[in-house]
């Protein structure tokens, strides 16, 4: 029975080091969701829709998908980042040799083949070297945050709400460490969430509506503290918050869920959260869609 129990854990342990944390919601590699535009990608072809519309075809050869309020993103397989608002084949080219990159309220991140992180605010301007050695990052609505491969979690931006996560409630000119540990992060209105190397859900911020579960209810919390374990991706969206277990169940809580994580669904492997819409694939290829806490509906694809 002991043996039993060594090798049950093994496995799961197996499970959660071997499976790559999603990037930021609103740049998944799968799935996106900003505020109320989001991006799907199925077999290599970008899916894009707004609210609670039908995905429509937007082009293939995608590698990654992304949004911000007013734009779609993709990543293509030659490694060229673009961005479009309403005709993909007018796709705009942001950067060349870009591995990963995430968008938002400040504009967008790319990271590319070396690690470098750059940061570019629109289409004309050239983007700004930030960082080096970097593996995840996110932007926010209100702060932005980035993680090096030694876990170490940056952040900048708006600190009123705790964002930071290290005390401080006044911005820092530049980036600042604020955690350890991480290897990815997620953020959204006035708050954040990152995991840990051991599975752990860490929030800060903003918690008028529960994104952090329980930890700072009612006003804010200004240090990053533990919300939920066992986990191996997650997402956040304007007021709720999500992460996929090592055993491939769908678990959520803030606004439409509950204070408290609540499992809504089974053999999940993707999921993006945006203002009070939840997208959600299976290993199935199913895509299904939650508003409000609402659902969820099985989306069809055009």
């Amino acid at each position: 029975m002991r043996w039993r129990f060594v090798a049950l854990f093994l496995t799961w342990l197996s499970t959660l080091v071997s499976s790559p944390p999603a990037l930021a919601d609103s740049s998944g590699r799968d799935l996106a969701s900003y505020y109320d535009r989001h991006m799907a990608l199925v077999d290599g072809v970008a899916y894009g829709w707004v609210g609670r519309g039908t995905p429509q075809r937007a082009r293939a050869g995608v590698v990654q998908v992304g949004v911000s309020q007013q734009a779609y993103f993709a990543l293509l397989d030659n490694g060229a980042l673009v961005t479009w608002t309403e005709a993909p084949e007018a796709a705009t080219t942001l950067m060349q040799g870009v591995t990963s990159f995430a968008a938002g309220q400040s504009g967008w991140f790319a990271i590319d083949r070396a690690e470098v992180l750059w940061h570019g605010a629109g289409s004309t301007a050239a983007p700004q070297r930030i960082a080096e050695h970097v593996i995840a990052a996110s932007i926010g609505d209100s702060a932005d945050y980035y993680v090096t491969r030694d876990g170490t979690l940056y952040a900048k931006g708006l600190a009123h709400r705790g964002q930071y996560g290290d005390g401080r409630l006044t911005a820092t000119p530049g980036f600042v460490a604020t955690a350890r540990d991480a290897v990815t992060v997620k953020a959204h209105t006035g708050h954040a969430i990152h995991l840990t190397r051991d599975g752990v859900v860490m929030g800060t911020g903003g918690n008028r509506f529960g994104p952090l579960s329980s930890h700072g209810l009612g006003d804010k919390a200004d240090r990053w503290g533990r919300i939920f374990d066992g986990v191996r991706t997650i997402a956040t969206g304007s007021r709720h918050s999500m992460a996929i277990r090592a055993d491939a169940s769908l678990w959520a809580w803030g606004e439409g869920f509950g204070i408290e994580p609540r499992k809504l669904l089974d053999h999940v492997t993707a999921v993006a959260a945006g203002d009070t819409a939840t997208i959600a694939r299976t290993a199935d290829g199913a895509l299904w869609q939650w508003n409000a806490g609402v659902g969820p509906r099985r989306l069809t694809l055009r």
